[in-house]
């Protein structure tokens, strides 16, 4: 298991996955826009949307940090983008089971934000806020999902 630092941005993403990447000396760059998924044909993204970063990780010495924007239409759940909330920490761990015990443990007293559910990026996927207002990620095999996506642009 790994717990990953989770950083939302208001658009600029991909400018800040540059600027991270050199700063940090980063050994390796994961990136994936919204695009790069197939959309809900009953929930089609805006055009402006669609170029925006869904996740991206950098890794640098060791460490990882994961990025994306806050879409415009996710604000309605999510709320604005306010230093703060730009923050998320991201579990990724491959034990379903347990990944459900910590989302049901963390959910406690806090809101869910989207119930662990399989997507088209992840097995299993949810996002939810703790009663101390940390927001969280859960995810079974983002790894496998971003190298998928990268090795099937190339």
């Amino acid at each position: 298991m790994s717990a990953i630092a989770y950083l939302n941005f208001d658009g600029v993403a991909e400018q800040a996955i540059e600027f991270y990447s050199e700063a940090l000396q980063a050994t390796e760059v994961k990136k994936v826009k919204f695009k790069n998924f197939p959309q809900d044909p009953n929930y089609p993204l805006p055009e402006n949307e669609l170029n925006m970063i869904m996740e991206s990780s950098i890794e640098f010495a060791g460490g990882k940090i994961m990025m994306s924007d806050l879409l415009p239409s996710m604000k309605s759940t999510t709320g604005e983008l306010v230093k703060g909330n730009n923050v998320w920490i991201s579990l990724v761990y491959e034990d379903k089971q347990k990944l459900e015990t910590y989302f049901n443990h963390l959910s406690v007293g806090g809101y869910v934000i989207m119930p662990l559910s399989s997507t088209p990026w992840s097995s299993c996927f949810g996002m939810l806020v703790d009663k101390f207002g940390v927001c969280w990620k859960f995810n079974r095999d983002a790894d496998q999902f971003l190298d998928n996506v990268i090795s099937n642009k190339r």
